[in-house]
């Protein structure tokens, strides 16, 4: 899903970074304002296990590759404004650093994920959490949001390339959905594998997030 550089025209990619700029600059302020100090250390194991998660890529075509997100698993545990950031720095590490993803596109790539990718899938979550406030709406809320949110994020990457003249948008729909439909299986198996653990060993983290 990570966009490389060369894909999006100057104008898709700097509307992009605009829209990108502004929201992380209002997450961070939110956290600021919501964030526990024993939440920090939490927050960079979970950014580190999200850009190892990351790292393992599936070219798809296009220039694009196809991996796991992490963003609604991370969304349960530290809130939406805290997963949004985590996001962000992973991938801004991954653009920066390891070359994986463009620069240019970054801004595309944090609105996919870290902003569509956590506020949507985390909404479904909310969804089964308010249907069943108990640990079961918390599994299926995760498993669900998770598929969701990575579903929406290759949509999003295909309007932005369609966008770009990359291709006709029903060709580039069909080609990243085929294969994230089934990523976000995988994705929601792993999340909710994560969640389920840490509802037995710390639900309190979870029970609080939900609160919050």
């Amino acid at each position: 899903m990570h966009i490389p550089d060369g894909l999006l025209d100057a104008k898709t990619f700097g509307t992009a970074w605009a829209i990108g700029g502004v929201f992380m600059a209002f997450a961070v302020a939110k956290t600021n304002k919501e964030l526990k100090e024993r939440q920090i250390p939490f927050m960079g194991v979970m950014a580190a296990f999200i850009f190892a998660a990351q790292m393992i890529n599936l070219p798809i075509g296009v220039g694009v590759s196809g991996h796991l997100l992490g963003g609604v698993m991370a969304a349960v545990l530290l809130g939406p404004w805290s997963a949004s950031i985590i996001m962000t720095t992973v991938l801004a590490l991954q653009a920066f650093v390891f070359l994986d993803g463009g620069v240019t596109a970054l801004g595309a790539n944090i609105i996919n994920m870290a902003i569509i990718g956590v506020f949507a899938g985390y909404g479904i979550y909310l969804l089964f959490r308010k249907t069943w406030p108990n640990r079961t709406g918390t599994l299926v809320g995760t498993f669900v949001g998770s598929w969701v949110s990575v579903v929406l994020a290759a949509a999003a990457c295909a309007i932005e390339l369609a966008l770009s003249g990359q291709g006709s948008l029903k060709i580039l729909l069909t080609g990243l959905l085929t294969w994230h439909v089934l990523i976000g299986l995988v994705e929601a198996v792993i999340a909710t594998a994560v969640v389920g653990y840490l509802t037995q060993v710390r639900p309190d983290l979870v029970q609080q997030t939900a609160k919050a």
